[in-house]
C-alpha cells in the first residue's frame, strides 16, 4: 500500500480501508494465538504499517480543512 495511493482516497474510503486493516490485525492476533506457525511476523508488521500510514493521511487531511 503506498502512501499516494491513500491521499487519493476519500475521507470515507480511508475509514473503510482502516476498518478492514483493524479486522485484519485482529485475525491475525487470532490465528496466532490458535496456531503460531501460521502467521509469519511479516505479516504482522505490515498491517501494522498500513494502519500508521492511513491515520497518517487521514490527520494530514484534517490538518489541511482546518
Amino acid at each position: 500500500m503506498n502512501v499516494s495511493e491513500l491521499r487519493g482516497k476519500t475521507e470515507q474510503e480511508l475509514r473503510e480501508e482502516l476498518l478492514a486493516l483493524r479486522r485484519e490485525q485482529f485475525n491475525l492476533r487470532m490465528q496466532r494465538g490458535v496456531n503460531p506457525e501460521s502467521v509469519r511476523n511479516n505479516q504482522v508488521t505490515e498491517v501494522r504499517k498500513n494502519i500508521a500510514r492511513v491515520k497518517t493521511v487521514m490527520n494530514e487531511s484534517r490538518g489541511e480543512k482546518a
